[in-house]
């Protein structure tokens, strides 16, 4: 049996790394440069923490602790509502125009997207990658679940296309950065999923894919330019415990987070 590690795809010339780091004493992992260019964008990925920090709302955790953990993370953000979705692979984003007191959880949605301040928009990773995008001009974003499932039934070429409609902005005036995520070297598939994604079919019964190089791929083809997209450099499988991982055997889930502050 062939044993050589293929891995698929190669990263697009200009696409740069970034190392999240969290900010202050609660574990969110953000972007230190988008930080600094956009002030009044909230964004980043939740760890785990000293504490375990699991903010899936679908799993074990009695819903009062799991309520509490949500009120802490808008408490530290500084938006008080936030929303979530019933994530199912798909390409639904949602927009949202009116920001309501505490947390709304919407049917068959991945991706959700506004231009109004006050909302924390919310996707649960643990292995899959958070998709983030800014339409700098005109102060929105968008975010997005991204699965190997959804980015081949265009997840990503749905919430660009939403955020620009929406706001009036080109596609090569967004921003996009994809989030902790399993990398490329932990990630293994079997070969129907780079078909699945578009990618040159290979001969291998399985192979290693890198799905944040798939994502910043299609990006790139849709119209954003390459110095405006970035990938983190956090693996949850493989790097430093920061994360939980679903193929690592974890249940629980972490949040990407991305809001506009009033």
């Amino acid at each position: 049996m062939n044993s050589r590690k293929v891995s698929l795809p190669e990263v697009p010339a200009g696409v740069r790394l970034v190392h999240e780091l969290p900010a202050g004493e609660f574990p969110l992992y953000t972007h230190a440069e988008w930080n600094a260019a956009f002030p009044w964008l909230v964004q980043g990925t939740t760890g785990r923490g000293e504490d375990g920090l699991d903010l899936g709302l679908f799993g074990a955790l009695p819903s009062g602790l799991v309520q509490e953990r949500w009120r802490r993370l808008r408490q530290v953000t500084g938006l008080a509502a936030a929303t979530h979705g019933w994530q199912v692979h798909g390409t639904t984003v949602a927009w949202h125009d009116a920001p309501r007191s505490g947390l709304v959880i919407l049917d068959a949605t991945d991706g959700h997207a506004t231009q109004t301040p006050g909302l924390l928009l919310t996707v649960s990773v643990a292995d899959c990658v958070p998709i983030f995008l800014v339409a700098a001009r005109a102060r929105a974003v968008a975010l997005l679940h991204g699965g190997w499932r959804g980015v081949a039934a265009g997840i990503l070429e749905a919430g660009i296309e939403l955020l620009a409609a929406r706001t009036g902005c080109s596609v090569g005036e967004l921003h996009l950065h994809c989030g902790p995520a399993i990398c490329g070297s932990c990630y293994q598939v079997g070969g129907e999923v780079p078909v699945a994604l578009g990618l040159e079919q290979a001969t291998e019964k399985t192979v290693y894919l890198d799905l944040r190089a798939v994502i910043a791929q299609r990006a790139l083809r849709a119209g954003l330019q390459a110095p405006q997209v970035t990938r983190s450099a956090h693996c949850t499988r493989c790097g430093e415990g920061w994360f939980w991982s679903h193929r690592g055997g974890c249940r629980e889930r972490q949040l990407g987070v991305a809001g506009i502050r009033l």
